[in-house]
């Protein structure tokens, strides 16, 4: 038994003698050799976003006294070695200059882009993506235990005219983009997280070429419809005291009450506007992205909040951290238009009896229409008794 014992003692000892990194912490690693050099700890550190003392690099630029002769074969360049210049660049020592013209081109080291790549391959991914899991499983839950909202007394079979061709027109124009830009963003967004090890790289880069084609050109047609909805139905979407009245009543939506409404009422509204002020948004840091460099959004944004809300938000970036800002900011809130959308969806299709025809061919049943916009359904029998067209 004592042999065995002595027989690990010694095999323990060996092993630190001959490799004595097992030894001691990484952090006690003696860099009066290695100059700026960093270890491959401190690699992966940084990496991790773990703080690191870098102090040693910082202060370890070089000295043209110690460089070597002009006259050897291949000797320095001003005295300094490239690693030493590129740490004077990372630090900002070294007044660079480039040929090269056009925005950003003297940006040479950005290391903002780990704490990006996290960010987005970390909770965007994580937390946007559950919230979409999320309310497709209450929608689901909601249909099987509220069943479909049917039409009390069923259809009167008279029809009458709920939209226009050129508001259904800006409605699928508007949609049908936002459905297409939705799935081309998921798929650059995850793609490389859950499509990569069930497709392959080769196909996927096929598949995300196609995807970037498709969202930087249907985002034109979302802009436009945009526009076009705001523009037709903005008057519509005023809020007012009968919202509020909608709002407690729950939009008859638990109950079989129907609180009366305009054109619009409270949950139209509030999707509306939702998609007006979200789509502005995500159009303009889309627009930033589509043109890199050179439409600003946050430096400025930044210091509006820090004055009213007393934050602490940078006030100075560089070019690549804007767009960076920029595609973060476009995922998140595309991520609540999706949410909200999939709730509009889901009413306008096999949550509710009826309300598809509304933007199917424009005419609904009159009976659905008094009983879910019972005021505009006077509105539109009044200018009619008075020969006016609705």
């Amino acid at each position: 038994m004592n042999f065995k014992i002595f027989g690990v003692a010694v095999f323990v000892l060996a092993t630190l003698i001959f490799n004595p990194a097992l030894a001691q912490e990484a952090s006690s690693v003696d860099r009066t050799g290695t100059g700026g050099a960093q270890t491959l700890d401190d690699i992966m550190a940084r990496q991790a976003q773990l703080e690191v003392d870098e102090t040693f690099r910082s202060e370890n630029l070089g000295d043209p006294a110690d460089a070597a002769l002009n006259s050897d074969e291949l000797g320095t360049l001003g005295g300094r070695s490239d690693a030493d210049i590129w740490r004077g660049i990372r630090y900002n020592e070294i007044d660079s200059s480039t040929q090269v013209r056009g925005p950003a081109v003297d940006v040479l080291i950005q290391d903002g882009g780990i704490s990006w790549y996290k960010l987005r391959e970390g909770p965007i991914i994580t937390y946007g993506g559950g919230a979409l899991l999320g309310t497709i499983l209450l929608l689901v839950v909601f249909y099987f235990a509220r069943g479909k909202i049917m039409i009390d007394g069923g259809p009167a079979g008279t029809k009458i005219e709920r939209f226009k061709a050129i508001e259904r027109f800006g409605h699928w124009l508007l949609s049908g983009s936002f459905v297409a830009l939705g799935i081309t963003g998921l798929l650059t967004l995850m793609g490389r997280s859950f499509l990569i090890p069930v497709i392959g790289p080769e196909a996927f880069s096929t598949l995300a070429i196609g995807s970037k084609w498709i969202h930087n050109n249907i985002a034109w047609a979302f802009m436009l419809g945009l526009v076009m909805t705001f523009v037709m139905w903005v008057a519509h979407n005023i809020p007012n005291k009968l919202d509020w009245q909608w709002l407690k009543a729950g939009g008859g939506i638990f109950t079989k009450a129907h609180p009366s409404a305009k054109k619009f009422n409270a949950g139209q509204k509030i999707v509306f506007w939702t998609v007006m002020v979200l789509g502005f948004s995500v159009s303009l840091s889309g627009l930033s992205l589509l043109f890199p460099f050179e439409i600003f959004m946050f430096a400025d944004t930044f210091a509006i909040m820090n004055s009213i809300m007393g934050t602490d938000f940078p006030t100075v970036l560089a070019p690549h951290e804007e767009m960076q800002y920029a595609n973060i900011w476009h995922s998140i809130v595309a991520f609540v238009m999706m949410v909200a959308i999939m709730a509009h969806i889901y009413i306008g299709s096999v949550g509710m009896e009826g309300a598809f025809d509304a933007m199917g061919n424009g005419q609904v049943d009159v009976e659905w229409a008094r009983q879910h916009h019972d005021l505009w359904v006077a509105e539109v029998e009044a200018k009619q008794g008075k020969g006016e067209s609705s």
